[in-house]
């Protein structure tokens, strides 16, 4: 890959994060997830109405390669919240358990005690950029 390329994927990378709110970089897709971690944030953000934009990154090996140098953090999936990181899904997973990931995303009745969601296929999409970082 040419250093030209390396920069639009970056750039892609970093626009996908700027305009969307809510952004999952994950393995697989929000309606087949291909790794339980992946699985299991979409879960979360699902099991709180979240509306949230899903890159698949295994399309493409540069585009986690890319993703991490960017972001500074080594594993996948990688949540992003208002263009900053929250981080993977053991940190999504207890900041969900706290009730902070409810805060973080501003939704209504944070403050209540979110039971522990098991990943599941549901019928409502979230929002996907496909292919995208090509």
């Amino acid at each position: 890959m040419s250093e030209s390329q390396v920069s639009q994927l970056r750039e892609a990378i970093q626009s996908a994060i700027t305009e969307n709110p809510v952004i999952l970089f994950m393995k697989g897709t929000p309606e087949a997830p291909a790794c339980g971690f992946s699985a299991r944030t979409v879960a979360i953000l699902e099991s709180l109405d979240q509306p949230f934009a899903a890159v698949n990154i295994l399309p493409d090996p540069a585009i986690r390669q890319e993703l991490s140098a960017l972001s500074g953090w080594p594993t996948i999936p990688q949540l992003f919240v208002d263009g900053e990181l929250v981080g993977g899904c053991d940190i999504v997973t207890e900041m969900y358990q706290t009730g902070e990931l409810a805060q973080v995303l501003g939704l209504e009745g944070a403050d209540s005690e979110p039971s522990q969601p098991e990943p599941a296929a549901t019928e409502a999409a979230p929002l996907r950029i496909e292919n995208l970082l090509t």
